[in-house]
């Protein structure tokens, strides 16, 4: 009997669907036991989100500071595959996915575990999956798969169509911008890495685990070459002023909804000049790039592949 264990926290929904995609094709059977554990916070996060109230996470998210969180018990101590799914904040893991793996009990499910992650996100996933795996690396755990399914809409709508459903609860709140979120066929067509784990399973050797992809040439992600370079900018720019915000005061405090303020603008501003200024110039020099471009998608790809 082999057991799978599915660590989950979805807000919308949308995680939820991708996950049972998946998972649909391993339950039923005699032969596999697949056990959720849905993560609460003890405190939890609103949805949609006030304005000021999403923003305010945004340093403990990039610093990835724990959060307390209820503890939630598994069915079992014991598992043969663990598939861990969530969501991007702020170009990190959520910050109840990244709370749990700093726990104990994180310790205690994954420590020399194999680990399938599963990312339902806007589109920028890269710098949120480095994170990942040093997480997972904390607690011991082996990444064998990564699967990555991204909103439908396209990068320029995204940055409309994606904090519109955040702030207003709706997938389609205004007419012109596309509806947010993962496609609805994605999400079904996800059942097909629910068919190669199981398959994977139930021809593993008694004694043995899991050690190597298996869901290789099932198109498990597909790295957008152009977040790259974007990504890292980002990055950068989240550590300086999660350090500014999280110096001017604690979470919800007035020094820090003023120092917010500041940062959205200076955000927007970003958005609407550094962004597409950096698009031109990287597609200026996509030529003298490539081979340097191909070996980080490789990388970033890994270990799935696209």
């Amino acid at each position: 009997m082999r057991k799978v264990l599915v660590i989950h926290y979805s807000q919308t929904g949308q995680l939820t669907q991708i996950a049972d995609s998946i998972v649909s094709p391993i339950q039923g059977g005699e032969d596999i036991i697949v056990d959720y554990l849905n993560l609460k916070p003890s405190k939890p996060y609103p949805f949609p989100w006030p304005f000021l109230t999403f923003f305010h996470i945004f340093p403990e998210c990039v610093k990835m500071v724990p959060q307390p969180m209820d503890l939630i018990e598994s069915a079992h101590d014991d598992y043969d595959l663990v598939i861990l799914t969530y969501q991007v904040w702020f170009l990190s893991p959520s910050l109840p996915i990244s709370s749990f793996m700093q726990s104990e009990q994180a310790i205690k499910l994954l420590n020399n575990k194999p680990v399938i992650t599963v990312i339902g996100c806007r589109g920028m996933w890269l710098s949120a999956q480095e994170k990942m795996k040093q997480l997972l690396s904390n607690v011991n755990a082996r990444l064998i798969d990564n699967v990555v399914l991204s909103d439908e809409c396209g990068t320029g709508f995204s940055f409309l169509a994606t904090p519109l459903w955040m702030f207003s609860g709706k997938k389609k709140s205004v007419s012109w911008v596309p509806a947010a979120g993962v496609a609805k066929h994605e999400i079904t067509a996800a059942s097909r890495f629910g068919v190669a784990i199981k398959k994977a399973l139930l021809t593993l050797d008694p004694g043995h685990t899991l050690d190597k992809p298996v869901l290789k040439g099932l198109g498990a992600v597909k790295v957008n070459e152009k977040f790259i370079a974007s990504e890292r900018v980002g990055q950068h720019s989240f550590k300086i002023w999660s350090k500014i915000l999280a110096t001017l005061g604690p979470m919800h405090s007035t020094r820090r909804s003023c120092g917010l303020l500041i940062y959205v603008l200076f955000l927007l501003t970003l958005i609407i000049t550094v962004v597409p200024i950096t698009a031109l110039i990287k597609k200026l020099i996509a030529p003298l790039t490539r081979k340097r471009i191909a070996k980080q998608k490789a990388y970033f790809a890994e270990p799935s592949g696209e």
